[in-house]
């Protein structure tokens, strides 16, 4: 299945919300929140995991949240490599990897409300927590002010 995550992720609506109207922040911890190219967030919990959602922008380019599909608790991945999927009214699209790491928990919410992905994607929608193969891998990754400017140019 093809991503539209992996495009330079385009609007599906036209009356969509423009995303440069609006300063973009992770709502669990603002500044230790890091950003891939694919729109997936990731983010330090307090136990020293890490929690992957999906983007307000992403969620917004998709439309109502219908479907997400997770891995195995214990499924190993490297960055880049596809996790899951995600299906709305509009279109699905696969979920990647931000960084290398294993699934320890997975968001068992979204199983009954999918819809949360929608409503607080930055929060309670988040998809999985992963233990991080390495920690220094989140330095490629863009930090809220160079994912403000980097959705801005996708509009």
């Amino acid at each position: 299945m093809k991503s539209i995550f992996r495009l330079p992720l385009q609007r599906l609506s036209q009356n969509a919300f423009k995303m440069s109207q609006l300063s973009y922040k992770c709502h669990r911890y603002f500044s230790d929140c890091r950003f891939s190219e694919d729109h997936e967030w990731i983010q330090q919990t307090d136990d020293g995991k890490y929690i992957i959602g999906i983007t307000d922008y992403a969620q917004d380019s998709l439309g109502e949240i219908v479907f997400v599909e997770f891995p195995e608790i214990g499924d190993a991945f490297n960055k880049g490599d596809v996790f899951g999927q995600i299906e709305s009214v509009k279109a699905a699209s696969e979920l990647y990897m931000p960084v290398a790491g294993e699934v320890v928990e997975v968001n068992e919410k979204l199983n009954d409300e999918p819809g949360l992905v929608n409503s607080s994607p930055e929060s309670d929608g988040w998809m999985i927590k992963v233990a991080l193969n390495d920690d220094n891998e989140l330095s490629s990754l863009m930090d809220t002010k160079q994912y403000n400017e980097y959705t801005e140019k996708l509009n």
